[in-house]
């Protein structure tokens, strides 16, 4: 079967494709732009947006399983066109997707694939460790982390541990109908992660603690409105328990155990390495 990959070069699209590949699968990379894509070879990579269905015409020919995103890459903000991209599957002979969602509830993209009758499989990841890569500057510069909320926990998970799960659902059995909460095989602070970092790179990183008000100045400066500001102190200070509460989700569905932070540190010690 092809299985098409929306978001292909992304943190989460990049390593499905690597996978779906390395298994045997056929693998069809949907990416806005196919000429900076640099996807593996074996991929057949196709030009188009998920949030234009008319972009598509042709993305879901041949196609028996999907790996969408529920929202738009470009503002994260929910797919309006669910509807269409359903009709669009359907009628191209889809059967099974998973869709990555960006909130806690039910998206209209999910909502939509409910009503189309696809089989489906919600993938819903809490922090994603790539969110580190914001300090590498100041770690390869001064070898500082300044961040706020020292007490604040995450059981962030490894982008690659989603796109196993992914893959999983998407070329085997029992996972329709299923949402998957997704988290690393340990809650760390901020700390915490700054201490790996450091222990990973052999090298000192020291972490600073910035208060409230610096946080928040720091976010509005940044361009961050008033929303996603208020999101950012209930994230840090109040976060649901699902943020911080380490699952053997990616074990059961995968067999194997979830990656380390530590893993993903080795994997990307070169953006954390001083600059020539």
């Amino acid at each position: 079967m092809t299985i098409l990959v929306a978001g292909a070069t992304g943190n989460v699209g990049r390593p499905l494709v690597e996978q779906l590949l390395s298994a045997g699968h056929r693998v069809r990379a949907l990416t806005r732009d196919p000429a900076k894509a640099d996807l593996p070879e074996g991929a057949e990579v196709v030009a188009g947006n998920l949030a234009d269905t008319g972009s598509l015409a042709g993305a879901f020919t041949g196609v028996t399983a999907a790996h969408l995103i529920s929202f738009d890459a470009a503002d994260f903000q929910p797919l309006t066109n669910g509807p269409g991209l359903v009709e669009l599957a359907v009628g191209s002979g889809v059967r099974k997707v998973t869709v990555l969602k960006g909130d806690v509830g039910k998206s209209p993209l999910e909502e939509a694939i409910e009503a189309g009758g696809l089989e489906c499989t919600a993938l819903a990841p809490v922090e994603f460790m790539s969110n580190a890569l914001e300090w590498a500057a100041s770690i390869a510069s001064e070898g500082v982390v300044r961040d706020g909320f020292a007490e604040s926990r995450s059981a962030m998970v490894h982008e690659a541990d989603i796109a196993a799960v992914a893959a999983a659902a998407l070329t085997g059995d029992g996972h329709a109908g299923r949402e998957y909460w997704l988290t690393g095989p340990e809650a760390l602070t901020p700390p915490d992660k700054v201490r790996v970092i450091g222990e990973v790179l052999g090298r000192e990183v020291r972490f600073v603690e910035l208060g409230r008000d610096e946080m928040v100045a720091r976010w509005r400066a940044e361009g961050y409105s008033d929303d996603d500001v208020a999101f950012f102190l209930m994230m840090r200070t109040d976060p649901p328990a699902a943020g911080y509460t380490v699952l053997p989700t990616v074990e059961e569905v995968t067999g194997r155990p979830a990656r380390t932070f530590a893993q993903w540190v080795r994997e990307h010690a070169a953006a954390f390495a001083p600059q020539a």
